[in-house]
This record gives C-alpha cells, structure tokens and sequence, in this order.
C-alpha cells in the first residue's frame, strides 16, 4: 500500500478504535501509538532512499513534507502530554438530552476527535486534487469542533458554534474560489491539480484566476487567522483544552496556509506574483497591526497567546508578499512558529491547571508558585517574540533582510514597528505573570505542585526551535529549500 494512504488513513482507523474501547488507559495508549507510527512514517519522506511515487490523489512534494513534519511532529509531543495531564474536566454530560446520546460520553468523542483532527490534517496537507484538500481541510473543522466543546460548559458551546459557523463560511467562498479557479481552466483540462494549472498557467484565463486567487485567500484566510476574519480564534483557544488549543495554532492554521500556497503557485506560473504579492503585503501588515492591539492589556493568557498567532500568520503572508529570501524565511517560520506556539499553549494548560483561572492578574508570581513551568513560559515569550538565540529570531531576521534588499523600506519599517508593539505587549504581561505578588492573598494558602511530566513535552519543543539555529539535519534543509524555489524564492 502507499505509504501517503497510510498517514491520514491509519488516524482515522485509530479514532474508530477510539471511541469503541471503554478504558480511558487503552485509548491514551492508542493516542500515543497513532502518534509514534504517524512520526515514524513522516520521517520515512525524509529519507533520501525512500521515493514516494504520486498518484492522481496524493502528493509528498517538499511542500507537503514540511507542512506534515510540523502536523505530525506536534502530535507526538501533544499525545505524551495528554498522557501525564489531566487539565481540564467535562462538564455534566449526563445532564444532556437523550437525543445527544453520542455527546454524553466526552472522553470517548475527545480521544476519537483527537485522532479525526489528525487524519483531516494528513489529508490535507497531502493532497494533490485541489477539491481533495478542500475537503480535507473542510474535516479538520467538523473533527476540531468537539474538542473545542470538551468543558461542556456555555462559553465553550459559544466558542465551538463560533468557530464552525465562521469557518463553514471561510471553507465556503474558499469553495467558490474552487470554482472560478475551474472556470479559468482551457477546455478539456481535466487534471484539477497545482502542478498541473501551473504547468499549463499560460492558457488558464487571467481574469477568473484573478478571482479565484480573491475569494480562495479570503476563505482560506479565514481558518488560516488572518484579520479581519480572525475572531473565531481567541474564542476556541480560550475554551479549548490546552494541547487542543496547541493544534489549532501550531498544525491546523498551517493547514490553511497551504492551501492559500497551492494557488499562489498557479499564480505565479501564470505571471500575476505582483497582483497576488500586494494583497499579500497588505494583509500580512494588516493582521499584524491588529494583534498588536488586542495584545496591549491582554487580561487571558490564552487569548494573548490566539492573538500571537494572528500576528505570525501575517508574517508568513507577509513573507509571501515580499518574495525572494522572505520566501524561504516564511518557510522556516512555519516550523518555528508551530513549535513555539505549541509549547506556550502547553504551559498554559499546566498554569491553568494550579490556578484554575485564565487571568493574567490571577497567575502570577510563577517564578516561586510555578518554577518549572514558569522559565519554560519566560523562555516561549522570548523564543515566539523573536528573540535570539532562537530561530524565530532567524526567521524574523532574513525577512527582514529581504524587505531591505528588496527596496521595501515603508513595508520593513511597519514590520519592525508591529513586531516591537507586540513585543512591548507580550512582555509587560509575562513579567507580571513572573514575578508579581498575588493581589488575593487565598492563593497563598494553595499548596502549587507542578507535574513535570507534562512540562516535559513543551521543554521539547522549545529545544527544537532553539536547536534549529546551530543546527539543521540536511534532509531537514533540503525539503526546506525545495519548499522554498517550488513557490519562486531564494534560499541562503
């Protein structure tokens, strides 16, 4: 069998599993072998001897590989954490109508959910056929809505019906985009693949392609986080479970991105970079303004922590815009980003855990409180701000780098300016949570005990950002390069 079928097939078998077996134990266990397997034939791509022929269904392009490492990478340390950790507690699913008998059992329809959330994820990531990956990035949606609802509680009920109807509608011009990108297509072209349009770019009609590429990066855009269509996201990460909300922004934002990326390749093919990269430059400027301003006097953690994502998925757009080296800096930003943004949410879940509150004013004095969890937290701010030596700061850096060769001077000084403003935001938060006394002194009174197992898997992640300055495997670096000239950049 091809191994592709396997990546999203083997999750969906497991998630079946999943919801049979009664034993909370067992399906933890199913959780971590799906994860080893899904890692073992992830890394298999990267292998030199292993070719991967594709099929009329199913790529393992360099784009594809990137993009599931970073899926698949992040499940694993997510499952292991899901194994220690016992953050959150459903509500009283017993109270629910009889008619919801499939929702009164929320460990079960969490575990089976988990694993739906990463075959959707593999199939759309591997995807050849545009309307494939439509539809597998149309399943991470319906398979991430339960997990959003886990606590059973109303303001998760509001977050989850947020973000389905929201994204519903986003997947919904993203299809009408599919559509017009049809309707540019020569008569008699049947093959409804990237490397196809973009092979026979030259006879798609401009004008269609034009609308397509409009309606594709809105709908896309939507799930993706960029602003305005951003506002389903501080709702589910504040409600979902901490590695829920970890996948969200680490794995399924990037899921999104990809799909705007196979269409910019038809783009590009067809001569339209310049029209597609200032609507890139726009929007990328445009999400990092408004992160930058809802982070400033963040009151929750975790909703300070969705609007970073939205601020790091204007920089990949805006990477995108600029072109040459910023290309290749987007590309190393994707796995940076994931990692970092991972981790953080991790920590949250443990911080969320000992103070039983997502108040930045209620967590504090992490450093005598929480002293594992609270460096690990210092260390994410520092890593997902940019700062050195981490490689988001090498990231951060070569698109900048790339503003300047290019001559964009306004763009490179509004991005430099955006950066610093979240940056000042982020900080004045972190270091209260740090180091300020508590203003209720009941919290005194707590005994705080950390679990470290479950910082373990966010010290994890960090690592591999901080590793990745000083060191990058070469089948890493070559995918990454691949990745990079397969959309039209430059790479060092």
């Amino acid at each position: 069998m091809n191994i592709l079928y396997l990546l999203p097939g083997l999750p969906f078998v497991f998630g079946i599993a999943s919801f049979l077996v009664s034993a909370e134990a067992t399906r933890r266990l199913l959780l971590i072998i799906s994860a080893v397997i899904h890692l073992i034939l992830t890394l298999s791509l990267f292998m030199p001897e292993v070719v991967v022929e594709p099929d009329s269904w199913l790529i393992a392009d360099a784009l594809s590989r990137l993009f599931l490492l970073c899926v698949s990478l992040l499940f694993m340390a997510l499952a292991f954490y899901h194994q220690f950790s016992s953050e959150q507690t459903p509500g009283n699913a017993n109270a629910m109508p009889q008619k919801m008998q499939f929702f009164r059992q929320p460990e079960k329809v969490f575990a089976a959910s988990l694993q739906f959330f990463l075959a959707a994820m593999s199939l759309a990531v591997l995807s050849r056929h545009f309307g494939l990956q439509w539809i597998g990035i149309e399943a991470t949606t319906l398979a991430s809505t339960p997990l959003i609802y886990y606590k059973r509680s109303r303001h998760s009920l509001e977050a989850a019906w947020k973000y389905l109807v929201i994204c519903s509608v986003g997947i919904s011009l993203a299809l009408l985009g599919l559509f017009f990108l049809a309707m540019a297509m020569p008569a008699g072209h049947h093959d409804f693949s990237s490397e196809s349009l973009s092979f026979y770019a030259t006879y798609l009609n401009p004008q269609w392609l034009k609308i397509a590429f409009l309606f594709i990066l809105v709908g896309y855009g939507t799930k993706m986080g960029l602003a305005p269509m951003h506002t389903w996201l501080p709702d589910a990460h504040g409600e979902a479970p901490a590695l829920v909300s970890a996948l969200l922004s680490g794995a399924l934002l990037n899921c999104a991105f990809l799909g705007i990326l196979r269409v910019f390749q038809v783009i590009q093919a067809a001569g339209l970079t310049i029209f597609a990269d200032e609507i890139f430059i726009v929007a990328g400027l445009l999400s990092m303004a408004t992160a930058s301003l809802f982070i400033f006097h963040q009151s929750d953690y975790k909703r300070m922590l969705a609007y970073s994502s939205v601020e790091h998925m204007g920089i990949l757009i805006l990477g995108m815009g600029i072109g040459g080296l910023a290309i290749f800096a987007a590309m190393l930003h994707v796995v940076c980003h994931s990692v970092v943004k991972a981790g953080l949410f991790l920590c949250s879940g443990n911080i969320l855990k000992a103070f039983g509150s997502r108040k930045c004013d209620v967590a504090t004095d992490l450093k005598r409180r929480l002293p594992v969890n609270g460096a690990l937290w210092v260390t994410g701010f520092l890593a997902i701000t940019g700062a050195p030596p981490f490689a988001t700061f090498l990231s951060e850096f070569l698109l900048l780098k790339a503003a300047l060769d290019s001559n964009k001077m306004l763009v490179a000084f509004l991005y430099v300016l955006l950066l610093s403003a979240v940056f000042v935001g982020m900080l004045g938060i972190v270091i209260k949570m740090y180091s300020a006394p508590s203003q209720q002194s009941e919290l005194d009174k707590i005994a705080f005990k950390e679990e470290i197992f479950t910082a373990v898997p966010a010290a994890f992640l960090f690592a591999i950002a901080l590793l990745l300055t000083f060191y990058a495997p070469d089948s890493f670096m070559a995918v990454l390069k691949d990745a990079t000239t397969s959309l039209g950049g430059k790479t060092l």
